[in-house]
C-alpha cells in the first residue's frame, strides 16, 4: 500500500511537471512567433502574470485535479457498492445527505474560489507596488513622495488582506457545511442501524463497517463536488491563456526560404505602404533604393514614419502594399534568422541584461570567443572604460545596465552590434539621449565601425548626419526631399527649416 501510494505520488508529480513544461514551451514558442506587434500592444506585466498564474492553474488540473477526481470517483464507487451489499435500504440515506450538499455546497465553493482568485491578484498587485517602491526609490526621494507611495502600498496590502479574509471565511464555511451534511446523514444512519441491530436484521460488525464506508463515501462525494467546481472556475480563469494561444501570427517564416551566401547590403523600397491597426496610412507609396555601403539618414518631424520604416526593414512588420528587398531578394522570402544576422541595430534606448559586460557583448554572437569580445569592445571605444570597472569584463552591470552611464551603455550596445559583423546597420537616434561628451564618444565609435557597411539612421540631431551620402526628409510617410546635406540646405526647403528650428532651440 505504501509502495503504491509512493508510486502514485511520483507519477502525479511527473505528469504535472511534464504538463507545465509543455505549456511553458508552447507559450514561449508562440510568444516568439507573434512578433513585434504583440510586444507593442501588450503590456509586459500582463504577459508575466499569464506565465505566473494561468500556467500554474492549468498545470494544477493535471497535477492535482485530474488525479484526485479519478481517485475519489473510484473510492466512492467501491464504497457505495459494498454499502449496497450490506444494506440496500440504508444505502438510500446517502441520497438526501448528498443532495443537501449538492444544492447549497457549490455556492460556498464558488465564493471561496472567487475570492481565492482575487487574493492571488491582490498579492500580485501588492508585490508590484513593493517592487516599484524599491526600484523607484530615487524618484520618490527626489520628489518627496515617500508618504504618498507608502499610502498606495498600504492600500494594496489592505485590499489583499480583505479578499484573503473573505476567501478564508467562505472556505471555512464550505468545510463546516460539508461536515454538517454528512454528519446529519450519519445521525440518521445510527438511528436506522440501532433499529436494525436490535431486531437482528444487521450485525454490529456490519453496521460498524457500513458507517465507516458511509463517512468515507460522503467525504469523497462532497470533495468531488469541490474539485469539479474549482476545476471549472480554473478553466474559466485561463481564458486569457486560450486567447493568447489563438492570436494570429502575422510575421511567418517562408516555406522555402531563399539563402543569401554573401550579403552586399542593398536595400530597396518598392512602392511600400503600411499602417498600424489604430493608425492607418503611416507609410504611403514609399520608394527608395539604397546602394551597398551607402549611408542614408531619415529625418523629419515626429510621427512622420521614420521609425516605422526601420521596423519594416527588420521585418518587425510586413508592408500592406509593395515590397522591400535585400540584395534584390524580397525580405519575405528570407529566413528570419538570416535577415536578423544581416542587420545590426543600435537603438536609442539600450537594453542591457543584469549580467556581466562580457555576456552583454556576447549576446550579439553567442559563440564568440573572449578575444572577439575584446576586439569588438576596442572597435567601439569601450575597452578603456571596461578595464577601469571593478572586475573588468566580468563586472555585473546591474538591472538594465544601471551601474553604467548612458554613453557607456551605448558603446556596449555598439560592441554587441559589431561582433555579429552585419552588412546593414540601423541606427535609431542612437545619440539623441546623450550629453555632448557621451555623444562625441559614441559618434567616434560609430564612425570607426560603419565604414563599408550600409547604414540607415534616424537622425535627431542633423550634426550627426551631415557627412552622410544622402538625407531623406520623410513627411506624412512619403519622401518630401532627398539629397546630400549641402544640396538640401541650398534648396532652403524642409531640411533648412528644420535646421533653423534646431539652432533657435
Amino acid at each position: 500500500m505504501l509502495a503504491a501510494k509512493n508510486v502514485r505520488n511520483i507519477l502525479q508529480l511527473t505528469i504535472g511537471e511534464l504538463a507545465s513544461k509543455d505549456i511553458l514551451k508552447a507559450l514561449f514558442l508562440h510568444l516568439r512567433r507573434l512578433g513585434f506587434e504583440h510586444y507593442e500592444r501588450q503590456p509586459a506585466g500582463e504577459t508575466l502574470a499569464m506565465f505566473n498564474t494561468e500556467v500554474t492553474n492549468v498545470s494544477k488540473i493535471y497535477r492535482q485535479y485530474l488525479p484526485d477526481i479519478l481517485e475519489n470517483f473510484f473510492f466512492v464507487a467501491v464504497s457505495i457498492g459494498i454499502m449496497a451489499g450490506i444494506s440496500g435500504w440504508m444505502s438510500l440515506v446517502i441520497i438526501p445527505s448528498f443532495a443537501a450538499y449538492y444544492l447549497f455546497g457549490p455556492y460556498f465553493e464558488r465564493k471561496a474560489a472567487h475570492f481565492g482568485r482575487l487574493s492571488g491578484e491582490g498579492r500580485v498587485a501588492f508585490n508590484q507596488k513593493v517592487f516599484e517602491a524599491v526600484s523607484g526609490f530615487r524618484e520618490f526621494r527626489a520628489f518627496g513622495a515617500q508618504v504618498w507611495f507608502h499610502r498606495l502600498v498600504r492600500d494594496a496590502h489592505r485590499h489583499w488582506a480583505d479578499v484573503y479574509r473573505a476567501g478564508a471565511t467562505y472556505s471555512s464555511a464550505r468545510g463546516s457545511f460539508r461536515r454538517l451534511t454528512y454528519y446529519a446523514g450519519a445521525v440518521a444512519m445510527i438511528l436506522i442501524g440501532v433499529y436494525l441491530v436490535r431486531h437482528e436484521m444487521m450485525t454490529v460488525g456490519g453496521f460498524a463497517a457500513f458507517m465507516l464506508l458511509y463517512l468515507n463515501a460522503m467525504f469523497r462525494l462532497t470533495l468531488l463536488v469541490t474539485l469539479f467546481v474549482e476545476q471549472r472556475l480554473i478553466l474559466h480563469q485561463t481564458e486569457p491563456l486560450y486567447k493568447f494561444m489563438h492570436q494570429e501570427i502575422h510575421i511567418r517564416e517562408p516555406e522555402h526560404p531563399v539563402r543569401l551566401e554573401k550579403v552586399e547590403g542593398r536595400i530597396t523600397f518598392d512602392n511600400v505602404s503600411f499602417g498600424y491597426r489604430d493608425r492607418p496610412g503611416v507609410i504611403r507609396n514609399f520608394s527608395l533604393d539604397i546602394r551597398p555601403g551607402e549611408k542614408v539618414a531619415f529625418v523629419g518631424f515626429s510621427g512622420s514614419g521614420k521609425t516605422t520604416l526601420m521596423k519594416l526593414i527588420g521585418r518587425f512588420y510586413d508592408p500592406d502594399e509593395g515590397e522591400i528587398r535585400l540584395d534584390g531578394i524580397p525580405i519575405r522570402s528570407l529566413a528570419l534568422a538570416d535577415l536578423c544576422n544581416a542587420i545590426g541595430y543600435v537603438f536609442q534606448e539600450t537594453y542591457l541584461f543584469g549580467s556581466s559586460v562580457k555576456e552583454n557583448i556576447r549576446f550579439g554572437k553567442p559563440d564568440a570567443t573572449d578575444e572577439e569580445i575584446i576586439e569588438a569592445a576596442k572597435a567601439a571605444y569601450a575597452h578603456e572604460f571596461i578595464m577601469e570597472l571593478p572586475d573588468g569584463y566580468d563586472t555585473i552591470v546591474g538591472e538594465r545596465g544601471i551601474k553604467l552611464s548612458g554613453g557607456q551603455r551605448q558603446r556596449i550596445s555598439i560592441a554587441r552590434m559589431i561582433i555579429k559583423q552585419p552588412a546593414v546597420v540601423l541606427l535609431d537616434e542612437a545619440t539623441s539621449a546623450l550629453d555632448n561628451k557621451s555623444e562625441w564618444e559614441v559618434q567616434r565609435a560609430l564612425d570607426n565601425v560603419l565604414e563599408g557597411r550600409t547604414v540607415i539612421a534616424i537622425a535627431h540631431r542633423l550634426s550627426t548626419v551631415k557627412h552622410f551620402d544622402r538625407i531623406v526628409f520623410v513627411k506624412d510617410g512619403q519622401i518630401a526631399e532627398i539629397g546630400s546635406y549641402d544640396e538640401l540646405i541650398a534648396r532652403r526647403g524642409l531640411l533648412y527649416e528644420l535646421e533653423r528650428g534646431e539652432e533657435s532651440a
